[in-house]
């Protein structure tokens, strides 16, 4: 089982994942609210692999309109790129409003 990330460098992961776009603000807003409690190192060094990406170039990965390529192309990038696009059950069922 991987290490779990200790609260300080969790700050500090939090702050290094702002961006200048609104759109990957949210995606990684969605993914801290999901995974903040179980994070772990490995998580970590992925994301951190991410954060070094330009805004636009995060944002291709994160709508999947690229995927990952060269170096970039880790499992724990992988794995933080798959829970960082996971919809949220209300995204994938939305309520049925004819009912």
């Amino acid at each position: 089982m991987d290490t779990l990330l200790d609260d300080r460098s969790k700050s500090k992961l939090r702050w290094r994942c702002r961006r200048g776009l609104l759109e990957n603000d949210l995606f990684i807003e969605r993914f801290f609210q999901r995974h903040e409690e179980t994070l772990t190192v490995r998580q970590a060094e992925g994301l951190q692999l991410l954060m070094d990406l330009a805004d636009n170039d995060l944002l291709d990965l994160l709508l999947a309109r690229r995927e990952l390529q060269g170096e970039l192309d880790t499992a724990e990038v992988r794995d933080v790129l798959a829970q960082l696009r996971e919809k949220s059950r209300a995204e994938t069922n939305p309520p049925n409003r004819n009912a």
